[in-house]
């Protein structure tokens, strides 16, 4: 086993708590706004009040956060999917096969 291979960066994500909904775009969205509001649509249906954590436009190669996968150049996991698992997503919506991909956070009312 090699050094990367050891910490982990040569591994796929582990999805385990994100529930991960597959859209396709029939006929294939526009852009990424079209996307968005399609993947908002999704969030609000699943999760009620949410909050988006993460997303990856790739007809831009465009993330948010920005530059997040700067440090994940030798990683299996990009940024944007990294800050989404690690800040709390437990919905992925991927819309036409990694075109745009978004990372939600329920929003617990009454929380404090």
């Amino acid at each position: 086993m090699d050094e990367l291979e050891s910490c982990g960066i040569g591994r796929a994500p582990n999805l385990g708590a994100v529930t991960v909904v597959v859209l396709t775009g029939e006929p294939p969205l526009a852009d990424y706004r079209a996307a968005m509001a399609r993947a908002d649509r999704v969030a609000a249906e699943r999760l009620g009040e949410y909050m988006l954590l993460s997303w990856y436009d790739r007809d831009r190669d465009f993330e948010s956060p920005q530059h997040s996968s700067e440090c994940h150049q030798a990683s299996a996991t990009p940024g944007y999917v990294d800050y989404g698992i690690h800040h709390g997503a437990t919905l992925k919506v991927d819309i036409e096969q990694g075109r745009f991909v978004f990372f939600y956070l329920p929003v617990a009312l009454g929380a404090c």
